[in-house]
């Protein structure tokens, strides 16, 4: 691909590689991954290597108990790992409500999902690794082991994560987070060291048992007997039944490359329907008004759409097949108009976290994504484990009519999602931001820099990013033009220019050259991200 350099959007050079690259938001799970590279693993070792080096150096954003996906492209062919978990067998709405909840809990036991990080990292490895997945785990074990300091950003959010649960999480359930996250009664500070032999413990007992461990053995007894102490729903049952499942990738085809993303029931397929409806208008001129608005007005019908109607596939009162067909982009490329609306759902015919990016000389790549939700996820952590649990189960609706509502065994919409680019039938490599509702819309922003104005990777990333909110809310960073926020709110944008810069995603970038098989990467300037090559 070729570039176009714009100096004011990179505050990064793009890193170049022959023989292998991991690119991820913490230095020291980047090095993980190369470890595992020089070691003799491939690109599927050095995402497992990374994903789990991450649980421990950036706990403040994913863990063991977490969820994850995957897209995997090995021998010219894509692959894709949905392991997110499903809603306990003894939930449901009538139990929370006679509970007196009328929405789902955010923190606590009960929003607590089968947990699915420790079965994709043993699928993975079995499927595609070269080494054991004790070997993969190996640095992470030693990270939980020996400790590490704090990095600047982790620090910031930490600390901003112990100030807000010591406040509200005063139970005895919340004890354990307190001891494995802020030993000695405060959050450790940046540059300070943090070890966590429970964690280390967990780790290498996942290993040595291909996560069975977690799901059938010693670490399920754990949560189930934690979960019974605390009145919560998650099981031992619900865990020894637990499988990740292989799925077939879904795309959209966007000015002649194919942009690659996980079926329902996650919101990948938001970030496809934005792209579709967006090439339907006019072709996008760099830094116009009139561009950003039919980017915002696309993104926000595609988000509308995609919170109405994603969930579970059976679940899902219109076919993903409908919604990211031509004929839906055009229907819905026709509602924008030349000022800022209030998007509604599309009216159906009557009758219904943390990312990664990891190559290898042998051209193998993988887009993975993992997180336990919200930051620390559920705030719980099971005793003497470090197991923090996540607390996917929020998303779920308790609203009976709804297609995303609550029932036993079923996955909830899911946030994070890995992005994946092809051309011609050969990888471009892999992609993602992380960051909640933040994710498609980073995905949509990756990609239109990268093919519509020919930023290279590091420039895709550092590009100042927006975020649509609700209605005609949108936030921008502080770097963004004025003159641009001048226009959008003469287009009638509620434009609101936004100091934090984690709200707007995190990302990962590795594109490979297919004609020299050089490796080309772009990290997050939003966080502590890193690229480890060679």
């Amino acid at each position: 691909m070729d570039y176009l350099y714009h100096p004011f959007a990179s505050k990064r050079h793009t890193v170049f590689a022959k023989k292998g690259m991991v690119a991820t938001s913490q230095p020291l799970a980047a090095q993980a991954g190369l470890e595992i590279l020089q070691k003799g693993g491939n690109a599927i070792d050095a995402a497992i290597a990374t994903a789990a080096a991450l649980t421990v150096v950036e706990p403040t954003s994913n863990g063991i108990g977490g969820d994850a996906f995957a897209l995997v492209w090995v021998k010219d062919e894509l692959f894709g790992l949905n392991s997110s978990g499903p809603a306990p067998q003894s939930i449901s709405v009538e139990a929370l409500k006679e509970l007196g909840h009328e929405k789902m809990p955010i923190h606590g036991v009960i929003p607590v999902t089968v947990p699915g990080v420790p079965a994709a990292w043993a699928a993975l490895s079995k499927r595609f690794g070269k080494l054991s997945l004790l070997e993969a785990l190996q640095p992470a074990i030693r990270y939980a082991e020996e400790g590490y300091p704090l990095t600047p950003i982790l620090g910031k959010y930490w600390k901003l994560a112990y100030n807000k649960f010591k406040t509200n999480f005063t139970t005895e359930e919340f004890e354990a987070w307190f001891e494995t996250f802020a030993p000695g009664g405060e959050a450790p500070e940046i540059g300070e060291v943090w070890k966590s032999p429970d964690h280390a413990a967990t780790l290498k007992s996942i290993g040595e048992s291909e996560a069975r461990s977690f799901y059938e053995g010693e670490l399920a007894d754990k949560m189930d007997a934690f979960m019974k102490k605390h009145n919560g729903y998650l099981s031992k049952s619900d865990l020894s039944k637990y499988e990740p499942k292989w799925v077939t990738p879904i795309s959209t085809n966007y000015r002649g490359y194919d942009v690659w993303e996980i079926p329902p029931n996650g919101q990948g397929m938001v970030a496809l329907m934005a792209l579709n409806i967006f090439e339907k208008l006019s072709h996008p001129a760099w830094q116009s008004a009139e561009t950003l608005h039919q980017q915002i007005e696309a993104m926000k019908l595609a988000f509308t759409d995609g919170q109405a109607f994603i969930t579970e596939p059976e679940d899902m009162p219109i076919l993903a097949e409908v919604l990211l067909s031509d004929e839906f982009a055009e229907e819905r490329s026709k509602v924008i108009t030349d000022t800022a609306s209030d998007p509604v759902p599309y009216e159906l015919p009557k009758g219904g976290t943390v990312y990664l990016a990891a190559a290898d000389e042998e051209g193998n790549m993988v887009s993975y994504i993992q997180s336990n939700y919200m930051g620390f996820g559920s705030g719980i952590v099971i005793p003497g484990t470090g197991i923090a649990l996540q607390n996917r189960g929020a998303d779920f609706s308790l609203d009976e009519s709804h297609p995303n509502v609550l029932k036993p065994g079923k996955r909830t919409y899911h946030t994070i999602i890995p992005g994946f680019l092809t051309k011609d039938g050969q990888a471009v490599g892999p992609f993602g931001v992380m960051g909640g509702y933040m994710q498609p819309q980073g995905h949509f922003q990756v990609i239109t820099n990268t093919i519509d104005y020919l930023l290279n990777p590091q420039a895709a990333l550092d590009m100042p990013r927006w975020q649509w909110m609700k209605g005609k809310s949108v936030h921008v960073e502080p770097e963004f033009p004025n003159y641009l926020v001048q226009a959008l709110a003469r287009k009638g944008h509620e434009v609101h220019v936004t100091p934090e810069g984690g709200s707007f995603g995190r990302g990962q970038i590795i594109w490979r050259d297919n004609k020299t098989g050089v490796l080309q990467g772009g990290t997050e300037s939003r966080t502590d991200g890193a690229i480890a090559a060679w």
